[in-house]
């Protein structure tokens, strides 16, 4: 019981300690799942290397700890304020063209970022850029300024 505890708990913390560092860690994945793949290979991990190395209780913390995403995950689908306390908001960085500093020092993003997410859009500089936005997953999306006339 107490290992089962310890992997609910030790669920949370880490959920929390994801969410709260940079979203740029894991680039593709969310710190949601993030979470879960990192603590269940530490939870193998130390049923391997631990004092108790009982299969079952590695396969009952593993099993916990992957009804417990799936709980939270339903949970997200049904409530919006859910998914953003677990996933996060996109973060706007530049708008109608004009930086937002705090994001950005907030975020740690450094010029560059921005630069190398307009370059991926087919973009020449930043200049062009009229929106770039700091996806939940930690991508950049970025919107080029519209042309008038030809």
């Amino acid at each position: 019981m107490a290992t089962l505890i310890r992997a609910i708990v030790g669920y949370f913390v880490l959920l929390l300690v994801v969410r709260v560092l940079t979203r740029r860690a894991g680039s593709q994945v969310t710190p949601f799942d993030f979470v879960l793949i990192f603590l269940m290979g530490g939870t193998i991990i130390l049923s391997t290397v631990g004092k108790d190395r009982s299969v079952t209780n590695c396969t009952c913390a593993i099993i916990t700890v992957g009804l417990l995403h799936t709980v939270l995950s339903w949970a997200k689908t049904k409530s919006p304020r859910m998914g953003r306390l677990l996933d996060g908001t996109p973060l706007v960085v530049i708008r109608k063209g004009e930086w937002q500093q705090e994001v950005l020092h907030r975020k740690k993003l450094r010029f560059a970022d921005i630069e190398a997410a307009a370059r991926q859009a087919g973009m020449r500089q930043v200049e062009d850029v009229e929106y770039a936005i700091l996806e939940r997953n930690g991508r950049i999306s970025v919107f080029g300024r519209k042309q008038s006339g030809p």
